[in-house]
């Protein structure tokens, strides 16, 4: 796929399937190996998710992410050059602080090599998307089940069941598309919202658990793969059981170095026998002086 042209937010911004666009995939990736798979797979958007948090680094939630550690990770997927838009994540506190120090954070993840960011949050977010969005910044918002809100929502709960709470999630979204987002994230929530918010902006949505109405999905690549831990989301469909695979090889592994087969004479660099003989100390070999 390294012939096709490069994703960017103008060509993102008016992909909208009632339009005629195609869906949009947007995946998840950490690491310049992954962004290599998920970009040669012909993938739009790569998302280099605070998920990190969970998927690489063993936490129960999102909020154990750093700046630092987003610009770590995004620099790393960078370094794949991919063809698809790749979006850094901006973590838990990195935007809930002064419009100076929200726009510094996004710049970080922007030098590191992304193209454009994303953050959780309805209308208490305006202020920080306008921010981001006025240093030229391109924002992409994220409603619905938000992740980094999880100890205020009560754990990882569908959003928008209610007809109020639907409506003040439409409301949000409309707001966020006004204040400059150019596309929006929803997830968890019933599919006839997600439907909703698609029908009411006029930027695409990209769903995750929040039905097939969007104009595009995504899913984390480890969930995606079988790389995560059990068990997985509802909305997750795995693809593969690499995780299963990858245990089984590294078992075989260690089944042939305690039985001896492994290396074999073919993977073997061999020294000559005089060699040899020099380092053992094999009788005839000539006296030190």
């Amino acid at each position: 796929m390294s012939d096709r042209p490069a994703v960017t937010v103008p060509s993102l911004r008016s992909r909208k399937r009632r339009d005629g666009a195609e869906p949009i995939v947007m995946v998840t990736a950490y690491d310049e190996p992954g962004a290599r798979i998920v970009d040669e797979a012909g993938v739009d958007l790569l998302l280099v998710g605070d998920t990190l948090a969970m998927t690489v680094l063993g936490h129960e939630d999102t909020l154990h992410v750093t700046i630092d550690d987003m610009c770590h990770h995004v620099a790393a997927v960078a370094r794949a050059r991919p063809k698809c838009l790749v979006i850094g994540d901006m973590p838990w506190l990195s935007y809930h602080v002064s419009k100076e120090e929200t726009i510094r954070n996004a710049a970080a993840l922007i030098r590191a090599g992304a193209h454009a960011v994303k953050l959780e949050g309805g209308r208490a977010r305006l202020g920080a998307v306008e921010a981001i969005v006025s240093a030229e910044i391109p924002v992409m918002g994220h409603l619905g089940l938000t992740p980094q809100s999880v100890l205020a929502m009560g754990g990882f709960r569908v959003q928008g069941r209610s007809v109020a709470a639907a409506e003040a999630l439409l409301g949000a979204a409309k707001s966020l598309t006004e204040a400059g987002c150019f596309a929006m994230v929803l997830e968890g929530v019933p599919d006839v919202v997600g439907a909703a918010v698609t029908d009411a902006i006029d930027v695409p949505t990209i769903g995750i658990g929040a039905g097939p109405g969007c104009d595009g999905q995504v899913l984390v690549f480890h969930d995606l793969l079988g790389l995560g831990r059990a068990p997985v989301a509802k909305f997750v469909r795995q693809y593969a059981q690499l995780g299963r695979l990858a245990t089984d090889a590294v078992a075989a592994f260690a089944a042939d170095v305690r039985s001896g087969r492994f290396p074999s004479d073919a993977e073997t660099y061999h020294g000559s026998s005089t060699l040899g003989d020099a380092l053992s100390g094999s009788p005839g070999e000539p006296s030190a002086p």
